[in-house]
């Protein structure tokens, strides 16, 4: 699969974070081997350890997930997206969490410069970012005690969309307390309420378009 980049503000982005980088070459030797981990695995088994994307989004769609898996796409872009750009030199490790006996995990596609970065495919541009988005890149900046995040949205023809996002510690409490209920949902083996608009209005960080 090729992805074309059209946009001048991706390029130019890109063009500054690797001024002293061979890009091209990094870009082959990471869609080489994305293959081997373009998605973040999850053990379905292990309730001790739960990850971000799991309690950013509605609980029982993530209790499903674990509990009665549907096969999905490999080819997804949000999946290719990310394996790719966690393979570049700039790339992070997993980040950590304690959350009482349970170690809750996050991984960002890359952090330059003291900026956490995540990327998105979208069909069409959203006019604010997508709140399971800010609150996963919001518990990568408390991770990897980063204050500044960034979100790019990218189209299936290369077009892109940027949102900067500050450090939000409430934000944050709410992840560590929806893990919590999460964890506590799988023990017991409840099936988790369905959230159609699970955050609503709680979410509303200082966030700017690029």
């Amino acid at each position: 699969m090729v992805l074309h980049f059209y946009d001048t503000k991706l390029l130019f982005l890109i063009w500054y974070l690797f001024l002293d980088k061979d890009f091209k070459q990094i870009v082959k030797e990471a869609i080489e081997s994305v293959s081997q981990d373009v998605e973040i695995k999850v053990d379905s088994k292990d309730f001790k350890t739960i990850h971000v994307h799991e309690t950013a989004k509605c609980l029982r769609q993530s209790y499903y997930d674990r509990i009665d898996p549907i096969a999905q796409e490999q080819s997804n872009l949000n999946k290719v997206l990310g394996g790719i750009f966690r393979k570049l030199k700039a790339r992070s490790s997993m980040g950590n969490y304690d959350v009482g006996d349970v170690k809750l995990k996050a991984q960002a596609d890359m952090i330059v410069r003291d900026v956490v970065m995540i990327f998105r495919s979208i069909d069409k541009f959203p006019e604010s970012p997508m709140p399971s988005d800010i609150l996963y890149l919001n518990a990568c900046m408390w991770m990897f005690d980063k204050i500044e995040g960034v979100i790019i949205y990218i189209t299936r023809d290369g077009k892109e969309d940027s949102f900067v996002v500050n450090r939000n510690q409430r934000m944050f409490e709410e992840v560590i307390k929806r893990t919590k209920i999460f964890y506590d949902l799988l023990t017991k083996k409840k099936v988790p309420v369905i959230e159609p608009n699970h955050f609503g209005n709680d979410v509303n960080p200082s966030s700017s378009s690029l």
